[in-house]
Order: structure tokens, then sequence, then C-alpha cells
């Protein structure tokens, strides 16, 4: 177990990362992201939120990570196959979870197994919506801009027009 002392004299205990490399491949994620996103503002300590989170910090590039990896890179058909539809779970709940291990999805996409491609590619589309989406959110945020400009009077129509164009081309095309 490992121990955080509160100001209040109270204890927060939180399982060892060594008993974690017995868990099942995408558990140290799940659990990571559980304590970050449900119980580490309740502390209401700021000195210990900052020790947990560093301490999860170090889970995820100690244990799961690297456990991950060790599964993805392994010769194991099923046990690939296992890892990814789990890791696909956790990407659609939350993706940023997932991005350490992107590299090593593109790698699959390698793999002779078509099941293996096939949940590699369903990851790695949404990481490519999620890049589609920032983008559109750029060039709304510009075409805005233009807009109001051109509202001013301080563009041409011509620009404006140019922008707009821009705009509409990449939001229409999938």
């Amino acid at each position: 177990m490992r121990i955080f002392h509160k100001k209040d004299g109270s204890i927060v205990q939180l399982i060892d990362k060594d008993k974690m490399i017995e868990w099942p491949v995408e558990l140290p994620l799940i659990f990571i992201e559980y304590i970050r996103n449900n119980k580490l503002e309740s502390y209401n300590d700021k000195k210990v939120e900052k020790e947990i989170s560093e301490y999860l910090d170090e889970i995820l590039e100690e244990v799961a990570i690297p456990r991950l990896i060790e599964v993805l890179e392994g010769e194991d058909n099923e046990e690939i196959i296992d890892a990814l539809k789990r890791i696909e779970k956790i990407a659609n709940e939350n993706l940023d979870m997932t991005r350490p291990i992107k590299p090593y999805l593109e790698d699959l996409m390698n793999n002779k197994n078509n099941e293996i491609k096939d949940l590699a590619d369903n990851i790695l589309g949404l990481f490519r919506k999620e890049e589609r989406r920032k983008e559109l959110n750029k060039k709304r945020k510009v075409m805005k801009e233009k807009e109001d400009l051109f509202l001013e009077s301080k563009i041409s129509a011509e620009d404006y027009a140019e922008a707009r164009k821009e705009y509409l081309t990449f939001r229409d095309k999938r």
C-alpha cells in the first residue's frame, strides 16, 4: 500500500504499483483514470492531491504503458486482440488515456491478422476524428475573426469569400 498523509491527520491509501503488475493489462489505466476523475479533488488537500497525481504519473510510466507495450509487441494474437478490445473501450471513453500507445497501434497496422489490424485502425480512427475536430475548431475560429473583420469593413468581400470557401470546403470534406 502507498500511504499519503493529509493535513487533518487522515490518510489516503492507494494500492502499490508493484501489485498492479499482476492486474489485467488495461486495469492500471482504468485505475489511474478513476482516481484522477472521481477521487482526487475529494481529498481536499492540495499537497496530497499533487503527491497522488505524481504517483499516478509514476504508475502510468512504470506499469501501465510498459505492460501494454509488452502485450502489443508480443506474439500471442489472442492476447493482443483482447488487449485491443479493452483499449478501444477505454479510448471511446477517454482518448487521452490511450495516447501514449498510439505509435504501437500504428505498428499493428502491419500485422498479418486482420482482426488486429481492424481493431488498431478503429482506435486510430478515433485519433483521426479528434485531430479533424481540433482542426475544424481552429478554422471555425479564424472564420469568425474574418467575419467580424468583414462586418467592420476591414477586409474585402473577396478575402472574406475566399476564407469562407476554404472553411466550408474543409468542413464538408469527410
